[in-house]
């Protein structure tokens, strides 16, 4: 092994470092924001409107090496069949001021940057991770969003208030959803908890019930490729791809439930909002063609329900190829985006692929902006102040928060390009089993079956289509711009 690749983090974290500086963004606090940090201490215990939760069985349930804890959830059995369910969201902004030097590192960057070998937060690791972290075993105030839904998933009733709780378990998506989906033992720290293990199999029911309702009404089943680097020391040791689990739509539906009632919680204060948004799809004509070519009908307008079935049903047939349909119907439905929305505005956009009408980020505090501020303006409302933010200052957040999830998510897939070159670098001209992503004049892309990894075909592409499988050769890499490129070899291996 030569010097080169025993440093596969420091070359993938100077890559970052410098990508994110060619796209505006700050890798760096600068020093008035490390002035303020070293001041910040954890305010005093608040008594009065602020409930003591912290006898329930809260737990967080994020990835392995995840240290900046948003929320908890616990779930409660209720007569009739009903279940009720509490989010405690992480309240950052008693210790991110609104102006501050800190604050406006995070304006700037609008969410923390996830690279493969190096995480960006958008808050000093001292607050992320620690102060405003709902972190395991710690006392902390937060935001509690709490709901009741009926046994087929409907919301029945609702409310927000802010409580102190205590995180009993940290706990990770792959071993809870093994247990959970009867493929391995009970996770030490969810065994060591009396009754989480039955409270976390009754969130798992409430969920599932939440997705069956969402779906029934028009949210959209869509799966993208998406990879993990795994590091052994300072080496890239393998390239996994992340899949969604029982554990993860756990937190998924319920994080889109609490969206979705402090969107409506601020409607019904007569309070603007950012709102996270995904229009009615200007290019559905587009996916009515994809449709049609795999010989499904889809209605002339929009119909979110029509195109889940579409969905489920091309994910039965052929689930090798569904991560790139769902692709292709993504850049169709086109890109989320943040609106403001103003008190009287009339009958503003929803989410067409979650299916919701309502919806503001709201439960990731500590690594988006956009939560933060809904946080903001969701404390104003409970306490009876103002909105600490204008229509105009909301408009200009909103328009600068969708810009910069867009670099954001630049410099993430380039360092991740990147780190597939380099873990392919000893590799070249070996063969893989692949299939055709991508095929237009500016280019033939394929994803190779084995491994998270897409390039360009850069010989052989003639004739080559969407779908098709083939055998292909790695011809070079370029690990600074993230370039793989192959040529075709001969059809796919059986």
């Amino acid at each position: 092994m030569n010097e080169h690749e025993k440093q596969h983090r420091a070359i993938l974290q100077n890559i970052a470092h410098r990508v994110m500086l060619e796209r505006g963004l700050l890798p760096d606090f600068s020093p008035e924001a490390l002035a303020e940090l070293a001041r910040l201490y954890l305010p005093m215990p608040e008594n009065g409107a602020v409930r003591d939760l912290r006898n329930l069985l809260w737990c967080s349930i994020d990835n392995d090496d995840s240290l900046d804890l948003d929320q908890l959830t616990v779930a409660e059995a209720m007569p009739g069949g009903k279940t009720k369910i509490l989010i405690a969201v992480a309240d950052v902004d008693s210790l991110v001021e609104n102006g501050s030097a800190i604050d406006a590192h995070a304006r700037h960057n609008t969410t923390s940057v996830y690279t493969a070998a190096k995480v960006f937060p958008m808050l000093p690791e001292r607050l992320s991770n620690g102060l405003t972290s709902l972190n395991f075993g710690d006392d902390r105030v937060s935001i509690v969003v709490e709901t009741v839904i009926g046994g087929d998933g409907a919301l029945l009733d609702s409310d927000i208030y802010r409580a102190r709780v205590r995180n009993h378990a940290k706990l990770a998506y792959n071993s809870v959803a093994a247990w959970l989906e009867g493929r391995g033992n009970i996770p030490p720290a969810v065994a060591a908890v009396n009754g989480l293990a039955e409270n976390l199999q009754l969130q798992d029911r409430a969920a599932q019930s939440l997705h069956s309702y969402r779906h029934a009404r028009g949210a959209l089943s869509l799966e993208t490729v998406e990879a993990k680097t795994i590091f052994e020391g300072e080496q890239i040791r393998d390239l996994q791809e992340q899949q969604r689990n029982r554990a993860t739509e756990i937190i998924e539906n319920f994080m889109i439930t609490a969206n979705s009632i402090v969107a409506r919680y601020l409607a019904s204060k007569q309070f603007p909002a950012i709102r996270r948004v995904v229009r009615t799809p200007k290019r559905w004509d587009r996916i009515v063609d994809i449709a049609r070519e795999h010989g499904y009908s889809l209605p002339r307008d929009p119909d979110s329900k029509a195109l889940e079935s579409f969905l489920i049903k091309e994910k039965t047939a052929d689930p090798l190829r569904f991560p790139d349909l769902s692709l292709a119907v993504i850049k169709c439905l086109g890109p989320g985006e943040y609106i403001a929305d103003m008190p009287g505005d009339v009958d503003p956009p929803g989410h067409f692929g979650l299916a919701v009408k309502d919806y503001a980020h709201s439960t990731a505090p500590n690594r988006r902006y956009t939560d933060l501020v809904t946080q903001r303006l969701v404390k104003a409302a409970m306490e009876g102040r103002t909105a600490p933010y204008s229509a105009f200052e909301l408009g200009e957040l909103a328009g600068h928060c969708t810009t910069a999830e867009d670099t954001v998510n630049k410099v993430e897939r380039q360092v991740n390009k990147s780190a597939a070159a380099l873990f392919l670098e000893s590799r070249i001209g070996e063969e893989f089993d692949a299939i055709v992503t991508g095929a237009a004049p500016k280019g033939t892309w394929v994803r190779l079956l084995r491994m998270p990894v897409e390039g360009k075909l850069v010989q052989g592409f003639e004739g080559a289509d969407v779908g098709d499988r083939m055998r292909v050769q790695l011809l070079s890499i370029d690990v600074e711009r993230g370039f793989i490129d192959f040529k075709k070899a001969g059809p796919s291996k059986p």
